[in-house]
């Protein structure tokens, strides 16, 4: 039994405590440090775990295995640096960190350490993008040239209810770094290269009380000459026609909705596949249990989500500025 102690209690956490529960027979939650101490105590009688109101006592008292990191953005790089220290593997949610500084601090820790870090990127564990990737490796399109990803929904949040995520000290940003983080990973995955510019148009629409942008639209360029297209927003729902993502190649182009996912080939070839909805967070935390026990790489480690935050600020350096910039690699220099 891998034993975790989750820190954070609040809104996502009900995600990942979903994913324990589908995976009990290997994985389970046996402490919970939330700094507000009804918080702590809910959760852990919810889980039938210790509370703790400082996840530094947690993680010195406990016999942990592991840590999961539910905590706002700003918190990320201190609780990951102490569990790394304290030679815990970790889960962390997203985004991994917030600045270069955390990047590399971050990245030396684990390094040193030789725990496994899991970013908890959890659209990769949708069926339909692991069926993409299957097709791009098996160069069913040819050399990739394009890769668009799209998460747009209308956010109800309000200056009551938005807490930490109003301000950019605490949510890095707006809503790029929040929601379009995820478009930003799945992009990465399916061009498969590193990230070396951006450029960005950020945008509030409609959520005038936030001190960050609503809404974004990214272009990515990759070392292996994929240009990457991201569209996501708090604003409003994309068009019914938008894909949740597409890649063009030499041979064709492949598109999905998230649910389905299908590709045409210029000389005429076609499939399409159907699957059904699973629950991400519950795939997500059964994976990081099998790598904790088969010693596998997870998918995402704290590589790709610096990559990540390497693209998210270079987005927002262009967008700034007004110029390319380039992607920042806190990890080769």
């Amino acid at each position: 039994m891998i034993k975790v102690g989750l820190i954070g209690g609040g809104g996502i956490a009900s995600a990942h405590i979903r994913g324990y529960d589908a995976h009990r027979d290997s994985i389970r939650v046996v402490a919970v440090a939330d700094a507000f101490e009804e918080t702590a105590k809910r959760r852990a009688d919810e889980l039938d775990a210790t509370a703790y109101t400082d996840y530094r006592d947690m993680i010195h008292t406990e016999e942990l295995d592991a840590v999961d990191i539910c905590l706002p953005h700003h918190l990320h790089a201190d609780a990951i640096v102490a569990a790394a220290e304290a030679g815990l593997n970790v889960l962390c949610e997203k985004p991994l960190c917030l600045t270069p500084d955390e990047a590399r601090r971050v990245n030396d820790a684990v390094a040193a350490s030789g725990v496994t870090l899991m970013s908890a990127h959890n659209q990769l564990f949708m069926p339909a993008v692991a069926k993409a990737k299957e097709i791009l490796e098996a160069g069913t399109i040819g050399t990739v040239y394009e890769v668009r990803t799209t998460d747009s929904f209308y956010n109800d949040f309000d200056p009551a209810n938005m807490g930490w995520r109003a301000h950019a000290s605490t949510s890095g940003g707006g809503e790029l770094i929040d929601t379009g983080y995820h478009p930003s990973y799945l992009m990465l995955h399916l061009a498969g290269a590193k990230p070396v510019e951006a450029t960005a148009m950020l945008s509030t629409h409609r959520l005038t009380f936030m001190e960050g942008e609503d809404s974004a639209q990214v272009l990515i360029r990759f070392d292996n000459g994929v240009v990457g297209q991201l569209v996501t927003s708090w604003a409003y729902q994309p068009a019914t026609s938008t894909e949740r993502f597409s890649v063009v190649g030499e041979l064709g182009s492949l598109t999905s909705d998230g649910t389905t996912i299908s590709y045409r080939l210029r000389d005429g070839g076609e499939e399409s596949f159907t699957f059904d909805e699973v629950d991400t967070f519950a795939a997500e935390i059964g994976c990081f249990a099998q790598c904790l026990e088969t010693g596998a790489r997870p998918p995402h480690t704290e590589v790709e989500g610096i990559q990540v935050l390497g693209m998210l600020l270079a987005a927002y350096e262009s967008a700034r500025e007004k110029v390319i910039a380039p992607v920042l690699d806190v990890i080769d220099g």
